[in-house]
């Protein structure tokens, strides 16, 4: 009855276009009424220390940080290093796409920033060279959404908190996951254009390829001090994001020279009000995610998913399943705040490790950003792209199907993310 209670008034506020956050609030307090603990007080509280917490403030500091990349020239000058080393064999724009998506996952940490990045510098220069507009497309938006599965991610952090997980272990699980993504998309570009012909740039001068290196060198630090800084225990995840930022702006503006005062204004601006309507998502989803506990929904739950209970690998493939299909409807973070309450006790039950789970939650929610009818992603880049969702849909669609098949291989083979994650933190 209680499931019943929470998801009817969750969707009925979203169906009526009732913002996600209010609608989260309203499905806590009908959860109340029913079981009798209506309490303004209660609200109010959990709005509170929805957002009273150490690890969220990561997240305007890796927007902030993202931000200050595209702005700065870091995000370009990585672009510029991947057409120095792949620009000229061919199909070599694509494989540009898919390693600048994955050097710049290392440095935002939001799909949409990544994808809008990527689509404005490099999708002109495809279409100009001759490869199809919409399978360019759709190859740029699959590569922005490695952004949320390569550390820093934005979606880690939240997940992290909302299920009571080690962020950096998260985050350090993430990096193989990541990089198998982008070896799957790369397989399935040869197969889209390995008889296609297209106009291939020459072969960059080695003083061409070490010029590259030498202007992006900077840029390319950042992600390894991230990483490393974290491996050793040197910062926590939200230190790292406050690194991010310092060292993102010092280049930004002492060394490239790329961003003024007016920039960084702007850039403050942008940040504040994207940081404003995701923090305000995670205070609402904590009132939800109080009456989700109260209430014993993932006990209920557990007992719906009984005959599954015993088969962790079948039990994961269904709910990752359910997350898919839950985000094609919804943005990510949303996705994250409702159902890792109810599904990570599930799985916790059943066995399986909460990381793994939760690399695995990540992915599917990536792939979900560009999946109709919502698709953040795909709308980000068919706009940059000025073409009609059904050709925006086609060109995407082998990426799509390569993504969903790496994930699947992790359901079967959880060493693929188990034995990496355990290297990486020691």
């Amino acid at each position: 009855m209680v499931i019943t209670i929470f998801l009817s008034s969750l969707l009925a506020s979203m169906a009526i276009g009732i913002p996600i956050a209010y609608a989260l609030l309203l499905s806590g307090i009908a959860l109340m009424a029913h079981l009798d603990l209506f309490d303004a007080q209660i609200i109010a509280q959990n709005l509170i220390n929805g957002a009273n917490s150490f690890a969220l403030m990561a997240v305007p500091f890796f927007l902030l940080a993202g931000e200050i990349m595209n702005t700065g020239g870091l995000s370009r000058r990585i672009v510029n290093i991947a057409m120095a080393l792949l620009g000229h064999i061919k199909g070599g724009l694509g494989y540009v796409a898919i390693l600048a998506g994955c050097l710049i996952a290392a440095l935002s940490g939001s799909a949409v920033a990544d994808a809008a990045a990527l689509s404005a510098l490099l999708l002109p220069m495809m279409v100009k060279a001759g490869y199809d507009k919409s399978t360019s497309a759709g190859l740029i938006a699959a590569s922005g959404c490695i952004a949320p599965i390569i550390p820093p991610s934005i979606g880690f952090i939240v997940f992290g908190v909302a299920g009571g997980l080690s962020i950096t272990k998260l985050f350090l699980a993430g990096i193989v996951p990541g990089i198998l993504i982008g070896l799957g998309l790369a397989f399935a570009w040869w197969l889209k254009i390995r008889n296609s012909s297209m106009i291939m740039p020459p072969k960059r001068s080695r003083a061409e390829l070490r010029s590259a290196l030498a202007d992006g060198i900077w840029a390319m630090m950042l992600p390894v001090i991230i990483i490393v800084g974290l491996r050793f225990g040197v910062f926590t995840p939200t230190e790292a994001a406050v690194v991010a930022v310092v060292y993102s702006l010092f280049v930004s503006i002492c060394v490239y020279k790329e961003m003024s005062l007016h920039d960084l204004y702007e850039v403050l601006n942008s940040t504040i009000k994207t940081s404003a309507i995701v923090m305000f998502l995670i205070a609402s989803a904590l009132v939800s995610a109080w009456m989700i506990t109260i209430a014993d929904i993932p006990g209920s739950l557990i007992s719906l998913l009984e005959p599954f209970m015993d088969h962790p690998l079948l039990l994961t493939a269904v709910i990752i399943g359910l997350v898919i299909v839950v985000g094609t409807s919804m943005d990510m973070i949303p996705v994250i705040l409702i159902l890792t309450p109810v599904l990570l006790p599930v799985v916790k039950e059943a066995g399986v490790d909460p990381i793994y789970f939760g690399v695995l939650f990540i992915v599917a929610c990536s792939i979900s950003l560009i999946t109709p009818p919502v698709g953040s992603v795909l709308t980000v880049v068919r706009g940059v792209a000025k073409i009609g969702m059904d050709d925006m849909l086609k060109g995407v669609f082998p990426f799509i199907l390569a993504q969903l098949t790496i994930l699947l291989l992790m359901i079967i083979f959880p060493w693929l993310v188990t034995v990496p994650a355990q290297w990486f933190t020691g």
